[in-house]
């Protein structure tokens, strides 16, 4: 069921969803926490079906506030859907014009769900410091999307300068079978020291120096980031260099890899492209700080190669 409102206000929305809710014969009971997602004009549907499928596994209620001019007439217009149109969750999206445009806790405070966690989502841009935008204040767990940044370099910068426990970034997430290949890749093989790591991939992504960064605090070795001119699936290879033989994991395609160890035949793994719903759906899963993840951004600024990002090189050089 979907429901349009023109011109309201967070009071008359949270009545009518009551409303709704007795009319469908919709029940808030199992709803586990309010998930908050600060979206861009035009660009919001895209997170809104990814965060309608993370609920099948985490059933929420969705606050969308999407953001418009703010040179408009102060206004605030809703939709609100609950059945089969929201999955497991309440949907419920704010489109703010004038002094509404910027979302803030007064806005949303009245369509919170009592005594439940609250996450805030930024799925187009990076704010300014997350734990102290209005939102992130009251959010237990603050996710951003560091991927859609202009220049990922200067965004993982900032967003290590700015890191408070409780952040953390849809980048990073969409590394994890790239993390569980590559540990276990480490315990299979006779121990060796690492002596330097090259991740290649795009200069762009964010999960490339993400990747190089992890691997880096967690090896004590050097990274070096190489940059095709053409790379069409961002993250595509590691290779861990050991006097022993070295350890590669390389992914040509959109989900299958080629798993290259020292004295064993190569062996074809699994390393699907992630869809955002899967990675949002794991980061409702763990609402406690990413202990891991800040101790990566942290040392992501000493291996980040300064001017490459978007610059095409095909060999960024090393960094350690």
């Amino acid at each position: 069921m979907i429901v349009n409102l023109e011109n309201t206000t967070t009071s008359a929305i949270d009545k009518q969803l009551h409303r709704l809710r007795d009319e469908a014969g919709v029940v808030t009971l199992g709803r586990v926490l309010t998930l908050v997602i600060m979206a861009e004009a035009g660009h919001s549907e895209r997170a809104l079906d990814a965060a309608v499928m993370a609920s099948h596994e985490h059933p929420c209620r969705i606050i969308v506030h999407v953001s418009h001019s703010a040179s408009e007439a102060t206004r605030l217009d809703a939709q609100l859907r609950i059945g089969g149109d929201a999955g497991a969750s309440e949907v419920v999206v704010l489109h703010g014009y004038g002094d509404l445009a910027e979302p803030s806790e007064m806005l949303v405070s009245a369509l919170l769900l009592p005594d439940a966690p609250i996450v805030a989502w930024w799925p187009h841009r990076v704010p300014s410091k997350p734990s102290d935008s209005s939102i992130g204040k009251i959010a237990h767990r603050r996710i951003t999307d560091s991927s859609n940044a202009h220049n990922v370099c200067d965004a993982l910068t900032h967003l290590a300068q700015q890191y408070s426990p409780g952040d953390t970034d849809v980048s990073w997430t969409r590394l994890t079978h790239w993390r569980v290949q590559l540990a276990a890749a480490m315990d299979q093989v006779e121990p060796s020291p690492v002596t330097e790591i090259v991740v290649t991939g795009a200069a762009d992504s964010s999960r490339v120096h993400l990747l190089g960064a992890w691997l880096s605090g967690r090896l004590g070795a050097p990274v070096r980031f190489v940059h095709p001119e053409v790379s069409k699936h961002g993250l595509e290879s590691v290779r861990l260099v050991r006097d022993n033989g070295d350890i590669a994991l390389e992914r040509p395609g959109a989900s299958l890899g080629t798993l290259i160890q020292p004295g064993q035949p190569d062996q074809r793994v699994a390393i699907p492209h992630r869809e955002l719903s899967a990675c949002l759906a794991e980061e409702l899963r763990q609402l406690d700080p990413d202990e891991v993840y800040g101790e990566v951004l942290a040392s992501a600024v000493h291996v980040l190669p300064c001017g490459v990002c978007g610059a095409g090189e095909d060999d960024a050089g090393a960094a350690g």
